[in-house]
C-alpha cells in the first residue's frame, strides 16, 4: 500500500537506509518502492531523474549534515580541541556507535563510485581539510596534521567496516577512542 508523503525531503532518510543496506546497484526501483512505501509515480514525481537523482539527493543531504555538524564546527571553533572532541562525538552518534555504515564509503567502494565521484571527493576532501586545519590551530605541523587527518578519516571508515564485519559495534568505539587520543594537543 502506498503512503502519502508531502515533500521530497520526507523520503530521503528512508532512501539513505536503502542505499546504505543494498548499495546503489542493489537498490532496485521495486525495493525502493517497497521500503519507502511510495508508488513509482510518487517517486518519479519527487525524483524525475530516477534512482540517480535519489542517490544525489541522499548524498547531498549527508554532505549537508556533515558540513553543519562536523566541518563548520571544526573550522569555526576558537577551541580546536573541543571542536575535535565534538567531531568524534558527532561521528559516533551519526554512525550509531558503529551500527550504521557510511553511505559515502559504501558508494566509494562500489561500482557507482565514478558516477558520484564529485560528491564523494568533496565530502572526504572537506573533512580532511577541516580536521587538518583544526589540528593546525592546536600547533601541529602541516605535514603531520595532513597525515593524521587522513589516518583519522581512514580509521573511522575502516572501523565502521570492521565493526559491521565482526558484528562488534564496540570495535568502532575502541578505535574512535584511540583516534581521538591521537588528536589531543599533548600528543602533537
Amino acid at each position: 500500500m502506498s503512503r502519502v508523503v508531502a515533500e521530497r525531503q520526507d523520503v530521503i532518510a528512508t532512501l539513505a537506509e536503502v542505499f546504505r543496506e543494498h548499495g546503489y546497484d542493489g537498490a532496485s526501483l521495486s525495493l525502493i518502492t517497497e521500503k519507502t512505501g511510495l508508488g513509482k509515480g510518487s517517486l518519479y514525481h519527487f525524483f524525475p531523474g530516477g534512482k540517480e537523482e535519489m542517490a544525489e539527493a541522499v548524498l547531498g543531504d549527508i554532505a549537508s549534515w556533515f558540513q553543519t555538524h562536523i566541518f563548520d564546527r571544526l573550522n569555526d571553533s576558537e577551541t580546536p580541541a573541543a571542536a575535535i572532541d565534538d567531531m568524534f562525538a558527532s561521528v559516533n552518534g551519526y554512525f550509531r556507535q558503529g551500527r550504521r555504515l557510511c553511505l559515502m564509503g559504501v558508494i566509494a567502494a562500489s561500482g557507482a563510485h565514478d558516477r558520484f565521484s564529485v560528491e564523494l571527493n568533496r565530502y572526504f576532501a572537506d573533512w580532511r581539510t577541516a580536521l587538518a586545519e583544526a589540528l593546525g590551530r592546536q600547533g601541529m605541523a602541516e605535514k603531520e596534521r595532513q597525515a593524521l587527518a587522513e589516518e583519522v578519516i581512514g580509521g573511522i571508515q575502516g572501523a565502521l567496516i570492521l565493526a559491521r564485519s565482526l558484528d562488534d559495534p564496540q570495535a568502532f568505539s575502541r578505535i574512535l577512542a584511540r583516534l581521538k587520543s591521537r588528536c589531543q594537543p599533548s600528543q602533537n
